[in-house]
């Protein structure tokens, strides 16, 4: 599965939005390490040289999108720009809700946010829910991301409960805001 959406700003390029390969490690973890912020995230920064791939985090379970290089490609590999991934994974392994998927990540790259970037990756993880059979589809958000809370709600998630000062992050409590939508 690959989706492609006109970049507009972010690239002057077609966004794909593919599944992840192994070989996207490397790229993932420098994302996740150029953009961890407490904003958004309740463990500690991500380790540079930590693989991203492991038992608990499969290929299986993100989606990658990319835009065409800036350049002429020198080689085939080098032919387009990871700018983000979500990752979609069931939220237990219990087989009573095995209709629901929560997103569980979802990254981009400094230099291309707010072009649509975030939105198409939300878009791909709902289609690629939908087509795992799931229901429903979920999300953790903590609650002083006013901007990611207000993209979550444009693309049709809901608060669903809230968590009061679930974290103490930086000296603050901050919430835990459960957001989900259906997918039918």
């Amino acid at each position: 599965m690959t989706h492609v959406h006109p970049a507009g700003a972010a690239g002057g390029g077609e966004l794909r939005i593919r599944p992840a390969r192994a070989a996207d490690g490397d790229l993932l973890r420098a994302l996740d390490v150029a953009t961890w912020s407490h904003l958004h995230a309740v463990t500690e920064p991500p380790s540079p040289g930590a693989p991203f791939f492991d038992d608990r985090h499969r290929t299986d379970d993100y989606l990658v999108a990319e835009l065409p290089a800036a350049a002429p490609a020198a080689s085939p590999g080098d032919a387009a720009r990871v700018v983000g991934y979500v990752c979609v994974v069931p939220p237990t392994a219990l087989p009573v809700n095995a209709h629901v998927r929560q997103i569980q990540g979802l990254v981009v790259a400094p230099d291309v946010r707010g072009a649509g970037v975030a939105r198409a990756l939300l878009r791909a993880a709902a289609e690629h829910a939908r087509a795992a059979g799931a229901r429903r589809l979920t999300l953790r958000v903590l609650g002083h991301n006013a901007p990611a809370r207000r993209l979550y709600e444009s693309e049709g998630f809901a608060v669903e409960g809230v968590l009061p000062e679930e974290f103490l992050l930086d000296g603050a409590y901050v919430d835990d805001v459960l957001m989900g939508r259906t997918l039918l």
